[in-house]
């Protein structure tokens, strides 16, 4: 059989591959996407959410867990308005049928665990500890939803904005410290950040592990340069909150973030290396 005989062929398997997958799939000969996708699309992970509802078509959502839409938790809450949301039942996810789940992992839910003799396919993204992580996370959901350009313009986005960002930390020490006086450690999304503007993480100095309980005394006597805080705090609203108020701390400056900027991994990274790097910019302004 000669080549031109075989190319038709060859394009017909690789046609029947991506609608037996329900995944994106490029034609070998073009390099054009050949359109197939998944069209129940189940993310039972709040990081996993934010990924594809950023990068799939809202037509392909058919499920997403209940923090998709809290504002507080989801850096793409808004995006999550009126899509379904999981009750966190195996008898939901079994109602859909999905052709593709996400998770972190996903293979590991306790919903799909539940549902024994159901083989659903499955996309188990990495935790994403480093700005790395994020890029490979958003890479990996572009191609399994079928929009890969989709993943690459993001990283590029955020990419480019991230190029000028100020170190305006200049080696300073920072602690993000939370509700209940939990500290963050290194190896943490928030520790890179940390790094990525100019400071140093307390919990380093410390030796803390990556969440640790830090008494108001021991802030204190450690004296950090900064206070890195979630901006759902900068009001007392419990008794959590109530000690990151205390007069002990109050002459410690504050970083405030939102703390769906830095719960997962997602293009809010930018924003949030941005608005730290800014407030310590105004903080060092006020002192000259």
């Amino acid at each position: 059989m000669t080549r031109k005989a075989l190319i038709p062929i060859f394009a017909s398997c690789l046609m029947v591959a991506a609608l037996g997958s329900g995944l994106w799939a490029k034609d070998a000969l073009s390099g054009r996407s050949t359109g197939f996708a998944p069209r129940r699309i189940v993310s039972v992970n709040l990081c996993a959410d934010q990924l594809v509802l950023a990068l799939a078509d809202r037509s392909q959502i058919a499920g997403l867990t209940r923090n998709a839409a809290d504002r507080e938790m989801s850096a793409e809450a808004d995006r999550a308005r009126g899509l379904p949301l999981l009750s966190s039942s195996a008898e939901h996810i079994l109602g859909i049928d999905p052709d593709l789940v996400v998770g972190m992992p996903a293979s590991r839910s306790a919903a799909l665990s539940a549902l024994k003799g159901h083989h659903y396919r499955t996309l188990d993204l990495k935790s994403t500890d480093r700005l790395a992580d994020i890029y490979d996370a958003i890479r990996e959901v572009g191609r399994a939803v079928g929009h890969p350009e989709r993943g690459r313009a993001m990283i590029a986005a955020m990419e480019r904005n991230l190029v000028g960002l100020q170190k305006s930390g200049r080696g300073r020490v920072a602690a993000y410290y939370q509700r209940r006086g939990y500290m963050t450690g290194t190896g943490t999304l928030v520790d890179d950040l940390m790094q990525r503007v100019g400071l140093t993480n307390l919990a380093a100095k410390l030796g803390k592990p990556a969440l640790a309980q830090v008494s108001l005394e021991e802030m204190v006597a450690a004296r950090p340069d900064f206070l890195i805080v979630e901006s759902a705090t900068d009001a007392v609203t419990d008794q959590g909150s109530e000690m990151l108020h205390h007069p002990a701390l109050r002459n410690i400056p504050r970083i405030s973030i939102p703390q769906a900027w830095t719960v997962c991994g997602s293009a809010a990274y930018a924003r949030a290396a941005h608005s730290m790097s800014a407030q310590i910019a105004r903080f060092d302004a006020q002192q000259h």
